[in-house]
């Protein structure tokens, strides 16, 4: 059956299930064979969304929508940001590793660091293959992270930051909402790696369920929980929210020695914060709390 003769938002979410499923790359390269993650979560969104003119308003003149970054990938197609579809996923870890994560309270579980380092060389691989999918279709696709125009910048009132964001198309694709440190709350909780492929395909967006980007955090909706802030090693999350440059400081230097030292990976990785908390396994609901108080 041809592209054309079936569904084809049914049809990306089927290929990037089997491909997680089946993929030997999704391992966590232990011997035990365990795989880096579960099924996936899949979602749209409208290249013609304005959520993506918001992003770029508030986060700076760099940020790409993803009509530009389409038109520069692919200067000779000629087409209108209604014409573009944001695929977008996520990937939960297994259960083990964030159960693992869950005791830990300085550094990183090594499933944790192997999640984060072979975790996404996996997710960089189902990026490939489903551009290299859609393209033996004659289709366009990019993927934004593996794009040469995509950057950090160290500007604006979210620096650090870059050009792309994942857990913002993720959002826009209503797959999930920030919670108070800056990681996104999905229905499979927040111990995730999130991806995204822009393609000229007409595919209907995925409903948003929720209106306001903090809807699924009880800090922001009930005024409780903040259960993230003592999970911080280095005090980089409190009631005002996530201190970016105190948490890259300690992620990216710290936590790379000790991982390289104790695991022999070379990456650096934190999560202690999307671990142990209410929001680890899914969204969180306002008696949660105190059940766990109780229990």
């Amino acid at each position: 059956m041809s592209l054309s003769e079936q569904d084809p938002g049914r049809w990306i979410v089927e290929i990037i299930e089997k491909y997680v499923t089946e993929a030997p790359e999704n391992s966590l390269g232990l011997p035990t064979g365990e795989k880096a993650f579960d099924s996936p979560l899949v979602g749209f969104s409208s290249g013609a969304d304005k959520l993506f003119d918001e992003f770029k308003n508030h986060i700076g003149s760099f940020y790409f929508t993803p009509m530009e970054l389409f038109q520069k990938t692919f200067p000779g197609i000629e087409t209108q940001p209604s014409e573009l579809v944001i695929l977008s996923w996520i990937i939960p870890s297994t259960n083990r590793t964030r159960t693992e994560q869950a005791v830990q309270k300085k550094y990183p579980s090594e499933r944790w660091a192997r999640t984060r380092a072979l975790g996404e060389d996996f997710n960089n691989s189902l990026r490939h293959w489903l551009i290299d999918t859609l393209t033996e279709k004659n289709i366009p696709a990019l993927a934004p992270l593996l794009s040469p125009f995509w950057s950090r910048y160290n500007e604006g009132p979210y620096a650090p930051c870059s050009n792309w964001s994942e857990r913002h198309a993720a959002y826009t694709a209503g797959l999930g909402t920030f919670g108070l440190c800056d990681g996104l709350i999905t229905p499979v909780g927040k111990a995730v790696r999130v991806g995204s492929v822009i393609a000229r395909l007409d595919v209907p967006a995925s409903p948003r369920p929720y209106s306001d980007h903090h809807a699924y955090c009880l800090h922001f909706t009930h005024d409780t929980c903040r259960e993230c802030i003592p999970r911080c090693p280095v005090n980089a999350l409190s009631e005002r929210g996530h201190d970016k440059q105190r948490c890259m400081q300690y992620t990216e230097k710290t936590m790379n020695k000790y991982i390289k030292e104790n695991y022999g990976l070379d990456t650096y990785a934190c999560g202690l914060c999307q671990a142990g908390v209410a929001c680890t396994f899914g969204i969180p609901e306002a008696g949660q709390l105190v059940k766990k108080k109780e229990s």
